[in-house]
C-alpha cells in the first residue's frame, strides 16, 4: 500500500554556529558523537564543500534510481543466475550459469555441451536477483535469443569481459551472448514488475556506488542505529512510534530503510541525499550531514527548512 505521496524538495544545510569540526579525527564534533568509526576525515574543507550547497534533487524527475538503472546494478554485481529456454520436445528447461557482463551490459555465458539445451530460434531468458543485507532481494529477467560471436573481434571482446569477471580464459567455441530484446526489473518477492527497453537497459549505467553498498550498511547497520532512528524521526513524516528500523540499500541518490512499528506493521521508505553523490567519499559526506541537520532539529536548535519525506511502501 502506497501512501499519498508529495514532491520532495529538501534543503539540507548545517547551522554554521553549530558546527564545530575536530581537525585531528572526525566531520563534526558534537554530542552525541555521529558516526565515530565509520565517517572520519582528516581535514574539513571536503567536508564542508559536500554539505553547504544547497539542493534542488527533489524537482528532478526521481529520487530513487531508474528501472533500467537498477537492472545494470544488479547484473554487474551478480556473476550467478538462471537460463532458462524451450528445449525442442517444448519443456522449459533452467540451469543455473555463470555470465559476464558487456560494457553494454550485454551478458555473456560459458556453456558447455550439456548445458546447451535451446530450440533452433534459441529464444531464452537469464534471471538474476541481489541479496541487498538480507533485507530484499531486486531482480532482473532479461529476454532475448542466445548467440555466438559473429566474428573473431567481437569473440575476443566476450572473452576479455568473461576473463576480466572470473579471472580465468574459456573457450572461445563455449562462448554465447544474450541479444537483449528486453528486461523485466522487479524491486522485490510478490511485486509487480516494469518492463524496460532493450536500449535503454544498455544506455543505463550501474550505480557508482555499487561496490561498496553492502560495507556501508553493514557498518552503519551495525555501529549507528540511533543515526537511523533519528532519519526516521526527523527526515520522515511518520504518525506512529518506530520499533525497529535498518538500511536496507544505498545508492547515488539516497537510500532505503526498512521500518517496523507496533504490533506487526512494516515499511520502507526512500530517504533522498540532499545531493547526488558519486563515490564512497561523497555518501559518507552526506550521511555525516544529514546526521548533523537532523541532530539540530532534534534538540530544538533551529527548525527545519525541509519538506519530510511523506511516501511510505507497506510490506506487511
Amino acid at each position: 500500500m502506497l501512501l499519498q505521496a508529495q514532491s520532495l524538495r529538501t534543503h539540507f544545510t548545517p547551522s554554521p554556529t553549530l558546527l564545530r569540526p575536530n581537525l585531528k579525527t572526525q566531520f563534526f564534533h558534537r554530542k552525541p558523537c555521529s558516526f565515530p568509526k565509520l565517517f572520519c576525515f582528516k581535514t574539513l574543507k571536503c567536508s564542508l564543500s559536500a554539505v553547504a550547497e544547497a539542493t534542488q534533487l527533489g524537482l528532478s524527475s526521481s529520487t530513487k534510481p531508474f528501472p533500467a538503472e537498477v537492472s545494470r546494478t544488479i547484473v554487474e554485481l551478480t556473476p550467478e543466475g538462471t537460463l532458462s529456454t524451450l528445449t525442442d520436445d517444448g519443456w522449459p528447461l533452467g540451469i543455473g550459469v555463470r555470465f559476464a557482463v558487456a560494457p553494454d551490459g550485454t551478458p555473456i555465458l560459458c556453456l558447455n555441451e550439456a548445458d546447451r539445451q535451446f530450440p533452433a530460434d534459441k529464444r531464452s531468458s537469464l534471471h538474476v536477483q541481489l541479496n541487498q543485507c538480507g533485507l530484499r532481494t531486486p531482480q532482473c529477467t532479461i529476454q532475448g535469443s542466445l548467440a555466438k560471436a559473429g566474428d573473431r573481434m567481437f569473440s575476443k571482446r566476450l572473452l576479455s569481459a568473461w576473463t576480466e569477471r572470473f579471472g580465468s580464459e574459456a573457450e572461445e567455441d563455449q562462448l554465447y551472448y544474450i541479444d537483449v530484446e528486453k528486461v523485466l526489473q522487479i524491486e522485490d518477492f510478490k511485486e509487480d514488475g516494469i518492463w524496460v527497453t532493450s536500449s535503454d537497459y544498455k544506455s543505463a549505467s550501474p550505480d557508482p556506488l555499487r561496490d561498496f553498498a553492502e560495507k556501508i550498511v553493514t557498518e552503519i547497520n551495525t555501529n549507528n542505529m540511533e543515526d537511523i532512528y533519528r532519519f526516521c524521526n526527523v527526515y520522515v513524516d511518520l504518525d506512529f512510534q518506530v520499533s525497529e528500523a535498518k538500511m536496507i540499500w544505498v545508492d547515488r541518490l539516497g537510500f532505503d530503510v526498512r521500518i517496523h512499528s507496533p504490533p506487526s506493521s512494516i515499511f520502507d521508505v526512500r530517504i533522498p541525499f540532499p545531493r547526488e553523490v558519486t563515490d564512497e567519499k561523497g555518501a559518507k559526506s552526506s550521511f555525516n550531514g544529514m546526521s548533523q541537520i537532523a541532530w539540530e532539529v532534534e534538540k530544538n536548535f533551529h527548525a527545519p527548512d525541509f519538506n519530510k519525506v511523506e511516501q511510505l511502501k507497506q510490506i506487511a
